[in-house]
């Protein structure tokens, strides 16, 4: 085992660690985070400096919070409507006639226009 100690840049803390191989710049690694949840971080550096004691030379690791993917990214509202159908008559509907047109998928009635999509 090999005893690196990780520089977070996210929670400006220093812990040290034990690993079976040194990750490389670029890798992903789990950490468990300050408030208990496990988390992906990326290596952003990769130094190593002597020790002192005797000609050993330990590894640091700097990471940082790995950025949430794109597709977590709220989309806007009526392209998720149009995306699901939601967004378009095309039938006819109970009420029709009656000044009860706004309705389920509606721009004036209830459904996707007051939901806001979430992907986690």
């Amino acid at each position: 085992m090999i005893e690196i100690e990780v520089q977070n840049e996210t929670h400006q803390s220093q812990e040290r660690l034990r690993f079976a191989a040194v990750p490389r710049i670029g890798e992903g690694i789990r950490l468990q985070g300050p408030d208990g949840f496990w988390a992906s971080y990326d290596v952003v550096d990769l130094w190593y400096q002597k020790a002192e004691y005797g000609d050993v030379w330990v590894p640091y690791l700097h990471v940082r919070l790995t950025p949430a993917p794109h597709a977590a990214e709220p989309i806007p509202i009526h392209a998720a409507a149009n995306a699901n159908g939601f967004g378009t008559v095309t039938g006819p509907r109970a009420g029709q006639g009656l000044g009860l047109e706004a309705g389920f998928g509606s721009d004036e009635g209830f459904g996707a226009e007051e939901v806001y999509p979430f992907t986690a």
